[in-house]
């Protein structure tokens, strides 16, 4: 089984733009980019033959090049982080068997959860790609709650059915429960982890699917697997103690940097 690990990051994002390039404070106060450590976060993952920074941007591309990272140069055309890895595997044309797709916006993605998932898409063939989720604690559920109370997408919530095979994936919390957990306290809600594990082939295809009304109200990528028919499992990961948020919003630098001096990551 041979791995590529993609990092798409793209310089002009909606929310937060030049966000690849901004920089985290880890516990001992050594100051790193988001795409440093992202490539950082990948190149932890065991079993994996190659890892690359797929971009469009030749500010991204000469700070990831600064630290060694190999450097494929993608389209600006491309509409999101899949389009990118993609077009990356196009380039690299190397017939890989599993294309892993670690957005550049997730630092604290701890390599068990990469690992979890490509072990789960190899035992699954039924599974065109396959995510992770994160079982939400009730300090988690009630982050993403106060984030949407405040206007702002602080992360993305996932549904699925029997033997985990996914059903939607909104930026809304979903399900609904109505009630208020303890902090430590395991709820039914389940954080959508933005990483991805591709068989080639779908990837591939991708591009050529038209963009469904759904991805386009939500703006989420994973939707146009749904909407045209594609299997998408689910992979529920454990944190081990582990925290857990991807930036999304500037107001999000001092949350994962206090969670990176509380869990002592550098």
């Amino acid at each position: 089984m041979s791995v590529l690990i993609v990092i798409p990051a793209r310089y002009a994002s909606t929310r937060y733009p030049a966000k690849p390039l901004v920089h985290l404070r880890g516990a001992s106060g050594v100051s790193k980019s988001l795409i440093r450590r992202s490539w950082e976060a990948a190149s932890a993952v065991r079993g994996v033959d190659r890892v690359v920074v797929a971009t469009d941007d030749d500010r991204i591309r000469t700070e990831a090049e600064s630290f060694g990272a190999e450097v494929v140069m993608t389209p600006v055309t491309c509409h999101n982080g899949t389009e990118r890895c993609a077009e990356a595997l196009r380039d690299i044309d190397a017939g890989y068997d599993m294309v892993v797709n670690l957005q550049g916006d997730a630092p604290l993605t701890p390599a068990w959860f990469v690992e979890d998932l490509v072990a789960g898409l190899e035992k699954n063939p039924w599974a065109e790609l396959a995510t992770p989720v994160l079982r939400c604690r009730g300090d988690m559920l009630a982050s993403l709650r106060e984030d949407r109370a405040q206007g702002r997408v602080g992360g993305t919530t996932a549904v699925f059915g029997a033997g985990n095979r996914g059903l939607y994936f909104s930026k809304e919390v979903v399900p609904y429960t109505g009630t208020d957990y303890a902090p430590e306290a395991p709820t039914p809600v389940f954080h959508h982890v933005g990483v991805y594990a591709y068989r080639p082939e779908t990837l591939m295809a991708y591009p050529g699917w038209p963009i469904g009304p759904l991805e386009t109200l939500e703006g989420l990528e994973q939707l146009r697997f749904l909407e045209n028919g594609r299997a998408v499992l689910c992979v529920e990961v454990e944190a081990r103690g582990r925290q857990f948020w991807e930036l999304n919003n500037p107001s999000d630098v001092p949350k994962i940097e206090a969670m990176m001096a509380e869990m002592g990551l550098d």
